[in-house]
C-alpha cells in the first residue's frame, strides 16, 4: 500500500518527532514490529531500544527509546516514551560517562542498590553508545 503514515515521537519534555513518513519498526516489548499505512490499530509497550523509521524522502532515520508506549492507527503511529533521543542529538561523551556511573554502582553490590533501576540505567547508555557510534 502506497503512501506515508505519521510518526509523533513524544516525551514528557518535548516532541522528539513529528512528520510523515513511509514505515516505521519500533522495539515493542515483545519483539520489534513494522507498521506502514493503513496498518490495523493495535497499542503495544516499547522496550529500550531503537527505533527506525524510512522518511518521506526515503532515508533511514533513527531515534534511541527508553521504553514507553506505541499506538498504531491506520493513519498515525503515536510513541509515547520515558525518554527518547534522535541519533544525532546523542551526547556520546554523556553517555559514556552514564555507562561507566552505572558499571561502578552494580560492581559495589551495596545491599541497598536497586538493581533492576542500575541495570535499566546500563541498558540505556550501551544503547545509546551503539546507535551514536553507527553516525
Amino acid at each position: 500500500m502506497a503512501g506515508n503514515i505519521r510518526l509523533e515521537i513524544v516525551t514528557p519534555e518535548k516532541e522528539v518527532v513529528n512528520e510523515d513518513v513511509q514505515m516505521v519498526v519500533a522495539p515493542g516489548e515483545l519483539g520489534d514490529f513494522g507498521v506502514l499505512i493503513g496498518h490495523t490499530s493495535f497499542m503495544t509497550s516499547l522496550r529500550i531500544g531503537t527505533l527506525h523509521y524510512t522518511d518521506a524522502k526515503g532515508q533511514t532515520r533513527y531515534v534511541f527509546v527508553s521504553a514507553g508506549f506505541a499506538e498504531a492507527l491506520p493513519e498515525k503511529i503515536t510513541v509515547l516514551a520515558e525518554s527518547a533521543e534522535r541519533r544525532k542529538d546523542i551526547d556520546l561523551s554523556r553517555a559514556q560517562s552514564a555507562l561507566e556511573r552505572a558499571q561502578k554502582r552494580l560492581d559495589e553490590k551495596r545491599e541497598d542498590l536497586d538493581f533492576v533501576r542500575a541495570k535499566a540505567a546500563l541498558e540505556r547508555a550501551m544503547h545509546r553508545i551503539k546507535l551514536a557510534g553507527t553516525r
